[in-house]
């Protein structure tokens, strides 16, 4: 394996450490990709002053049949003596269509944002695949490989408090979509579920209302199947929400979503919020100035981090005093 530290100059201060071989190290550096290994640094009492660190790690994934990497930004202190035996809570944020697990760091301001609130902050990959398991491509499992796969790596390699109340995940666009389907899927494993600028209609969009936009279409197809299959049902966040019972409600994580007043999807994420206000379930929502963009992505991203982290210690807080009563 071969290693490199870079720091990044651009914001507040970072270290990104990344494992890779020595025949891809090369092409990484000519991309200016930042380099790295497993986190071996060793740091001493944290204090205001200390860079946040981000470690890029990869996952050889049997669902998926290729290896994803992703990124974990590491809470200040995490590497401190003090903190050894310290466990954290961890939010995972998703990415857009289009888009990378390294879109976050380098194209928000998520680090400098991380120093506010003592979680991990993990970032997979999830390429073009909805976090969906596709109806047509058996290997890209990609709803599968969250939950049954990088959710227990990361639980393995960084101190996490590996429970439900000590989980958040939210995303942005076709990310949004996916923190809300883990929501509703999965209530047991996640405390917080939020949106950003969602895709929430994805999986009932046909081919019609998309004219124009070809490129979107074809990521759908392969990963939902054609319209009114049984993937598609599956996975509409439009039917499986409304369709709850009372005691599914309860168990639902607590849900957040945001969207630009000038974003091409703000009329589907009204529809979402009326729909979960006349089911009652407990959420908040907020829309914005703002387009379907990273200027507004990167404003906030820092408030995703602030409300989930928020609602995991009061989670914890309350499992505490259930287990002292």
């Amino acid at each position: 394996m071969r290693t490199t530290i870079v720091s990044d100059r651009l914001s507040a201060p970072w270290i990104v450490i990344r494992r890779t071989s020595r025949r891809r190290a090369s092409l990484a550096l000519a991309a200016l990709v930042l380099i790295s290994s497993s986190p071996v640094l060793r740091a001493s009492a944290a204090s205001p002053s200390d860079p946040v660190r981000v470690v890029n790690e990869e996952l050889k994934s049997k669902l998926v049949k290729t290896t994803l990497p992703y990124n974990v930004i590491l809470p200040r202190d995490y590497l401190s003596t003090q903190a050894r035996n310290r466990r954290y809570p961890v939010i995972y944020l998703l990415h857009g269509l289009t888009g990378h697990f390294s879109n976050w760091v380098e194209r928000t301001k998520v680090s400098e944002y991380s120093r506010l609130s003592d979680v991990l902050i993990v970032m997979p990959e999830g390429n073009n695949g909805w976090y969906t398991d596709s109806a047509t491509v058996p290997d890209h499992k990609y709803e599968s490989y969250v939950i049954e796969e990088l959710i227990p790596e990361v639980d393995r390699k960084f101190r996490t408090i590996e429970s439900r109340e000590g989980r958040a995940i939210a995303g942005l666009s076709m990310g949004g979509y996916g923190a809300l389907k883990f929501g509703v899927k999965h209530p047991n494993k996640f405390i917080f579920a939020g949106s950003m600028s969602g895709a929430l209609d994805a999986a009932g969009w046909t081919e019609a209302e998309l004219k124009g936009l070809t490129w979107i279409w074809e990521t759908l197809v392969p990963v939902f199947g054609p319209s009114g299959g049984p993937t598609r049902e599956a996975n509409d966040l439009m039917k499986l929400y409304p369709r709850l019972s009372a005691e599914q409600i309860t168990a639902l994580p607590y849900i957040y979503l945001d969207c630009g007043t000038e974003d091409p999807l703000l009329n589907s994420n009204r529809k979402f919020a009326e729909m979960l206000l006349e089911r009652k379930i407990p959420h908040q929502v907020r829309l914005l100035p703002g387009k379907h963009n990273w200027q507004y992505w990167d404003q906030q991203v820092s408030e995703i981090i602030r409300l989930a982290a928020t609602r995991m210690a009061a989670a914890k807080e309350g499992a505490a005093q259930s287990k002292s009563n």
